[in-house]
């Protein structure tokens, strides 16, 4: 063997021997409680998702490994057009409104769409409404199923499996509807889905007693051969992305169509829905919505019928997601404690340790992402219990072969910086325990703040004059979060992301933060002036929006011991981001949520009305700092809110007396404009 290569390989043994003699030097009891730290920095990096048991969520990492798990899912989704194998026929709002009938849905729309559809050819239909209660249609319904020539999946529930669906009496009610439908086409289907941890990710598992899924019986009945590769699959439900913004997976129908067509258009069509599998349901409004894997991502809420179609797709495709081994797992929980404590036992310079650490971190978080892409289930796989664990068993073996005051005090002083207040700076030295590893959930008050403009000017000018101004930019609006007690989460170009409430939480946080908020925007109007003052000739900045909104959030804090980035991630964060968004259209510049002005303990917001955000099922109430605004007219704009779901006439009139008293305030000029075009419940849905 070479020398030089020995001699390096002498090198390492001895820096890790003199590192375990540090740690025996410890002492019996330090060197137990090191030993029990790693052993319980194995069931961590095994049990990241939830606890041994299979039914407890791990307090704390839990939530970050679902955050992750649907981060990396969404990301690496199929990017796919329109699958036209699958086709939805839908009850809508209009549907309802023109039947002047919500629920039970209207089933002669039913029946009559049926016996069209049956004329059509179509593979399998499956029905996502339960028939759990009488109504006067059911005789016309049960005539119009018993006589499909079509396979007919039939929505089927019990009260032992779906509590929240369906009551006992409804259950008998829909046992004997079923059983008029013996001898027929027609077959119960369950339609219960998996909606553990508040979300849709898994296929449901298989019940005794219940009927198989909904899209099992449809290509059963079919003969699709492609059904048996999935016979007891209980993984993930594989989820894809359109190809193309704005279009959608599934074609609806609205199920009008379908009633007593112009024969005209039967031919057309015929064609469009031969040979297809067709799932009728309701697409409505906050009813039989259910959040997915992409939810927390992209924020939104798809109704339970384009799952039971997601799924029919996966099967169609044979998509089957490989599972991950038991013995895989805990192989991998024990090398991620092997690994933390060797680079612990390492005596190497700061940056080389965090080079080696950095190294470490890509591979244990990037497999993750490599096995998803690689159509494996990774659903389980506990990929922040890894980085949990590592830190752990690092920390511990680094307490035991230092000095836990000196590693502690290092661990505090390179979390800090910029980023943190000097208050919250120096309680964290004091008590280190404060910034401990991990994620947790909490409440807080985020911001989310961006520059109309700079990107547009940033391409009009030389590279160095964009540095110095977006330096010079966010230097002044971090002194205002640093200002005003916030810890800055983020720069993403020239936004910046901060919050309240973490790792320290304090009674007048919401002040802070709202004050904050206003601040900001004003930085960005001196900073404008600054910019025009500067060069006249230079391109023109736009305003600085500021997005305000109170939340629960996944906080966690995560690194090595010289490295770490605390950051926050949950749909508070998004919320933020999409009211900052939301000012372009309101003619405003800062936007806040009900929750977090009636959590900021300030007097001085005014309503500005009811909106539904794009890409959110559920309306938002928004508020607008305006401390120098008269206490009449905000009490009229409070007047007015309160009576747009009831009376859209008079809170308009009213909104419109205010604006005409203050005709240069644009953006209660828009809010007087939207409250011409708000729905029933008083919401105007932003584009």
């Amino acid at each position: 063997m070479d020398k030089t290569v020995q001699a390096r390989q002498d090198a390492r043994s001895g820096l890790l021997a003199r590192g375990w003699r540090n740690v025996r030097a410890a002492g019996g009891v330090q060197l137990g409680l090191t030993l029990m730290l790693m052993c319980l920095g194995v069931l961590i990096a095994r049990y990241g998702w939830v606890l041994p048991g299979g039914s407890v969520p791990t307090p704390l990492i839990g939530e970050a490994e679902r955050a992750l798990y649907d981060l990396r899912a969404y990301y690496a989704a199929d990017l796919v057009e329109e699958d036209k194998r699958v086709v939805l026929v839908v009850y809508t709002d209009q549907t309802l409104i023109a039947a002047r009938k919500r629920s039970p849905l209207d089933r002669g729309l039913l029946a009559k769409t049926l016996r069209t559809l049956d004329t059509f050819e179509p593979k399998a239909i499956g029905i996502d409404i339960l028939f759990d209660q009488p109504q006067d249609e059911d005789e016309e319904l049960i005539a119009a199923l018993r006589a499909m020539k079509t396979p007919v999946a039939v929505a089927y529930a019990a009260k032992a499996t779906n509590p929240d669906d369906i009551e006992y009496e409804q259950q008998q009610y829909l046992e004997a509807f079923m059983a008029r439908l013996a001898g027929s086409n027609a077959r119960p289907a369950s339609i219960r889905l998996d909606n553990t941890f508040g979300a849709t990710r898994l296929w449901p598992d298989i019940r005794a007693g219940l009927p198989p899924l909904l899209g099992r019986v449809m290509l059963e009945e079919a003969g699709e051969p492609a059904v048996a590769a999935f016979a007891g699959y209980q993984g993930a439900i594989d989820y894809r992305r359109p190809k193309f913004q704005d279009s959608v997976l599934f074609p609806p129908a609205q199920i009008d169509l379908f009633v007593d067509p112009d024969p005209e258009i039967l031919p057309f069509l015929k064609e469009q829905y031969a040979g297809k599998y067709i799932l009728i349901g309701g697409d409505i409004v906050d009813y039989d919505r259910v959040e997915t894997t992409f939810t927390s991502i992209n924020g939104e809420v798809p109704a339970g019928i384009a799952v039971h179609a997601e799924i029919i797709s996966q099967m169609l495709d044979g998509r089957v997601l490989r599972p991950i081994g038991e013995w895989v797992l805990w192989s991998m929980a024990v090398l991620v404690v092997i690994i933390a404590a060797l680079t612990a036992l390492l005596e190497w310079t700061a940056r080389r340790l965090a080079l080696f650490g950095v190294a470490q971190l890509f591979f244990f978080q990037g497999l993750p992402v490599l096995l998803q892409v690689r159509n494996v289930d990774t659903y389980g796989l506990p990929a922040v219990g890894w980085l949990i664990g590592w830190i752990l068993v690092f920390t511990a073996v680094t307490v035991a072969a230092r000095t836990a005051g000196a590693v502690q005090r290092n661990f505090a002083t390179g979390a800090l910086g910029k980023y943190i207040p000097r208050d919250i700076a120096q309680a964290i030295i004091d008590k280190p325990e404060l910034l401990s590893l991990g994620g947790e959930k909490r409440e807080i008050f985020v911001l989310f703040s961006d520059l109309e403009g700079f990107t547009k000017m940033s391409h009009a000018i030389p590279p160095e004059m964009v540095a110095k101004l977006l330096n010079r930019y966010l230097d002044m609006l971090s002194q205002v979060v640093l200002d005003h007690g916030g810890v800055i989460d983020k720069f993403v170009g020239d936004a910046v992301v901060a919050f309240w409430g973490a790792p320290i939480s304090r009674p007048d946080d919401g002040n802070r933060a709202a004050r904050a908020g206003y601040a900001m925007w004003q930085a960005g109007e001196a900073f404008r002036a600054e910019v025009a003052a500067m060069d006249p000739d230079l391109p023109r900045i736009g305003k600085t929006r500021v997005g305000l909104h109170f939340g629960e959030a996944v906080i966690g804090n995560f690194g090595g011991a010289t490295r770490i980035q605390y950051t926050a991630l949950g749909d508070s964060m998004n919320t933020a981001a999409r009211l900052e968004a939301a000012n372009k259209a309101l003619d405003s510049s800062v936007m806040a949520s009900r929750e977090f002005a009636e959590a900021s303990g300030l007097d001085w917001w005014r309503p500005m009305g009811r909106v539904r955000l794009r890409g959110r099922a559920r309306p938002v109430d928004l508020f607008e700092p305006a401390p120098d605004f008269p206490a009449d007219d905000r009490a009229q704009l409070a007047q007015a809110s309160a009576l747009a779901g009831s009376d859209p006439a008079a809170a308009r009139a009213m909104a419109e007396a205010v604006a005409a008293r203050h005709p240069a305030d644009s953006a209660l000029g828009n809010l007087a404009r939207r409250m011409a075009a708000i729905d029933e419940g008083g919401t105007y849905v932003l584009d």
